[in-house]
Parts: structure tokens; sequence; C-alpha cells
């Protein structure tokens, strides 16, 4: 699996953590939209992927990687777009 393109949607709203919406393209194939990049407490960014809210209140990842290793290639290929997008941004 190789993820082919990511897209990075910036969020400029102060009162939120939320920093940014990704959609990402796998194998030139397949598309999942609606990916976060949340601001960490301690510093840092992470991502949490599109989830849907339960009948019971819980909430459901929608499309999630399975493994561990398929779960950091993406945080590591989303979070390089989003500090490049910030960079373009910027300037």
């Amino acid at each position: 699996m190789q993820v082919t393109d990511v897209r990075i949607k910036l969020i400029k709203q102060d009162d939120t953590k939320l920093r940014a919406v990704a959609s990402v393209i796998i194998d030139g194939a397949f598309v999942v939209h609606d990916i976060k990049v949340i601001e960490a407490k301690e510093g840092g960014c992470f991502i949490v992927m599109p989830s849907r809210k339960a009948p019971d209140g819980t909430y459901r990842d929608i499309a999630h990687p399975l493994s561990t290793e398929v779960r950091e290639y993406m945080r590591d290929k989303i979070l390089a777009a989003y500090e490049e997008a910030l960079k373009e941004n910027k300037d």
C-alpha cells in the first residue's frame, strides 16, 4: 500500500484544537476523507480517523488502518503534508 497523495485543508480557528482536515489517496485508487489533524496538549499533533456517532453516543471509526505499521505510515505522511501546508501558508 502506498499513499499517493495527501490533501490538507488548514483550519484557522483559535478556539479549537482541530488544525486541519486531510484527504488521503491510496494507490491512486481509493480515497479517505475527513482525517483530522489535532493539536496535542503536550505539543505536536496527532491524527484522528473519520468516525460516526453511534446511537449509544459512542464514536466508531468509519475507516481505519488494521495495523500499527500502517497507522504510523499514514500518520507520518499526513503530518508531513500538514507541516508543508503550514510552510506554504506562511509564504
